[in-house]
């Protein structure tokens, strides 16, 4: 029920109804996620932890099966199951008996969602589970349900309240199945020692996929690294760095190594000094650049530049620059 006493803001006054609708919204929905991490610190965890082995000793894949909004929860498991390594996808209840059993073999496990364990439509899958001995995990509220009994292993939500002033639009119910969903896919992947280059492979498209190319993919070679030998002029690396147009020059040795950049910050640091474009370019350039291997993640990379409050990374392999790397061609491929 609404609350009789209206929440204030720091600044504004009362807070609109829709806003405290929301929040009761949030701490019911979190009082679900709550009871449910206390449940698995009790008798679920054994439950699961069996769940999770079932899976991952599976020669299969995981099926995923459910109606209404356990549906659409079972969906996004499947799915998050797939992408993070464990082959898995989704079979709708009431499909099933019209010829999507043939999807599900006697290598799979099914993993089977209703809150309240008697939906009727899911009797055909129960049937077919038992007939060719395909292991069964229910997840529901009710392990005293029909759906519970006929499941070899049954991971049973906490009873918690929904969302819904009236307690019965599915909002809590259907976090808890995401969330158990997450956690379940989340523990193979560390069990299995998933790498975020493995991530990589499911991930090839749009943001997340551009995170997970590696520096080699953005960075410039050849002739469009700004690159000067040490003891050049400070005018030769002025006239290098506006030909780039990266706003920096990297300073090498004979050995192609880098041992020091100049930024557009260090001209102007410098800009008091009346001889700086006379100047050698070891008197200006910071020693020491900041460097990446070409098959470091961009995911990682753009850690190393944050970290470092810096735009321009370079690049080297066995310590010869190969490359260079500037934020702004990270922001035009939507990596940063």
């Amino acid at each position: 029920m609404p609350s009789s006493k209206p929440l204030m803001t720091a600044s504004s006054g009362p807070i609109p109804d829709s806003v405290e609708s929301a929040l009761r919204t949030l701490e019911t929905e979190s009082g679900g996620i709550n009871a449910l991490a206390a449940a698995l610190r009790g008798p679920l965890g054994a439950t699961f932890a069996k769940t999770v082995d079932l899976i991952r000793n599976a020669k299969g894949r995981v099926i995923v099966t459910g109606l209404g909004k356990s549906g659409h929860m079972g969906r996004k498991i499947a799915a998050t199951l797939a992408s993070t390594g464990t082959p898995a996808f989704f079979v709708h209840t009431a499909e099933a008996a019209h010829g999507d059993l043939g999807m599900i073999t006697a290598d799979d496990v099914i993993m089977a969602l209703s809150w309240s364990g008697e939906q009727p439509e899911m009797k055909t899958l129960v049937n077919y589970s038992a007939r060719f001995a395909i292991p069964m995990i229910a997840v529901t509220s009710n392990a005293a349900s029909s759906l519970g009994q006929a499941a070899d292993i049954v991971i049973e939500l906490p009873k918690a309240r929904e969302a819904c002033p009236h307690n019965l639009a599915p909002t809590t119910s259907t976090l808890m199945q995401a969330a158990i969903g997450d956690a379940i896919a989340i523990a193979l992947l560390e069990g299995r020692g998933f790498t975020a280059l493995e991530f990589a492979h499911f991930h090839p498209g749009g943001k997340l996929g551009a995170m997970l190319k590696f520096v080699r993919d953005y960075m410039r070679t050849g002739a469009e690294i700004p690159v000067k030998p040490q003891g050049t002029k400070m005018s030769d690396a002025v006239m290098e760095m506006s030909a780039k147009g990266l706003g920096c020059v990297c300073i090498v040795n004979e050995a192609n190594e880098a041992v020091g950049i100049i930024t557009d910050g260090d001209l102007r640091r410098h800009m008091v000094r009346p001889d700086l474009l006379t100047a050698s370019v070891d008197d200006i350039m910071t020693r020491q650049p900041k460097t990446v291997p070409p098959s470091m993640l961009a995911t990682e990379m753009i850690e190393v530049l944050n970290t470092s409050k810096i735009t321009t990374l370079v690049v080297t392999e066995a310590d010869k620059v190969v490359g260079i790397v500037h934020l702004h061609d990270l922001l035009r491929a939507g990596v940063a």
